[in-house]
């Protein structure tokens, strides 16, 4: 008797990969390149995905760790990320051309950051130490500013007036585990004010609420996206919270490993918000080749957002057109 094979597909989420910070800093870079020509300095990864920063190594842009690295007078982009006011500082004594490609609902956690430190607030950042957000944003006003990586943090918080206390987050955590962790400090702090908006983007909630809906329904779910990405970590984490059997984070096709797929009837799919396009196809492509040939994209919200370039970006690329 032949041995039962059960029905193999594949689930796609939707949405899945680039969202619109991701797309502006990528596009931030190139248009830099096309602009001023190569080569354009970027300070860390201008986005979280090994194959992005590749491409662009290969058109040009040089990637650093700090402003000191760049030579004195040439350009500079800041990764979507976002940078604390201390490496503007920086750029500005090395009379660096500066092009600030930070997120923008990074830049709202920013705002929120010094406007209640102007208040005299303790604030609480829920997020994970070392990440570049994190310093970020720690950064705006570090002596009001301390960081509460998920639940085990909750219990080392000490504040001034547990009256005037207010917490945000880093914009790529887990919605349930932030969610978890609010609950927890305001245990301690009944008081505690919440942020005037979510500050987990809405990206990152989307592809959340996507993959939940795919892992229901897999055995295995694989998410396209870079180690040091935190949205895409998170994805995994939820697919396995959601009903997965197993959940792998893979940079690309190639870091598939076949004993995954043994006994799988249905495998899920979804990508970080720093993950082209072309790297979701090529694991379709692989899965295919092992009979994972019926595709259902799960479509669970649409996305429209778009963000403008960079303002300094947009006004050479103005004047460069005009003449």
């Amino acid at each position: 008797m032949e041995p039962y094979t059960p029905a193999r597909r594949v689930l796609v989420a939707k949405p899945r990969g680039y969202c619109a910070g991701v797309d502006r800093a990528v596009e931030a870079v190139e248009k830099a390149l096309d602009q001023y020509g190569a080569p354009i300095y970027v300070r860390k990864q201008i986005v979280h995905n090994t194959h992005v920063v590749r491409t662009l190594e290969a058109r040009g842009a040089i990637f650093v760790e700090e402003t000191e690295e760049v030579p004195e007078g040439a350009i500079v982009v800041f990764s979507a990320h976002g940078v604390a006011p201390s490496v503007h500082d920086e750029a500005a004594a090395r009379q660096l051309r500066t092009v600030d490609a930070t997120c923008p609902l990074v830049t709202k956690v920013h705002n929120e950051a010094k406007r209640f430190a102007a208040k005299d607030y303790d604030i609480l950042l829920i997020g994970h130490e070392g990440h570049e957000e994190v310093e970020g944003t720690a950064g705006e006003a570090p002596e009001h500013i301390q960081l509460v990586d998920g639940l085990d943090g909750v219990d080392q918080v000490s504040v001034r007036d547990p009256n005037r206390v207010v917490w945000l987050s880093q914009t790529t955590l887990s919605v349930d585990e932030t969610t978890e962790t609010v609950s927890r400090l305001r245990e301690r702090f009944p008081n505690l004010i919440d942020p005037p908006s979510d500050d987990i983007c809405y990206a990152t909630s989307n592809r959340q609420a996507a993959v939940k809906q795919i892992a229901a329904e897999s055995q295995l779910v694989i998410v396209v996206g870079s180690g040091n990405s935190s949205n895409s970590k998170r994805l995994v984490e939820v697919a396995k919270d959601y009903g997965a059997a197993a959940s792998y984070l893979v940079d690309d096709a190639s870091f598939i490993q076949d004993e995954w797929l043994d006994g799988v009837g249905t495998v899920g799919v979804t990508s970080g918000a720093s993950v082209p396009e072309e790297l979701v196809d090529g694991v379709l492509r692989r899965l295919a080749e092992h009979g994972f040939t019926d595709v259902e994209e799960v479509e669970t919200v649409k996305e429209s957002m778009r963000f403008a370039l960079p303002h300094e970006l947009r006004r050479d690329l103005r004047a460069s057109s005009a003449s």
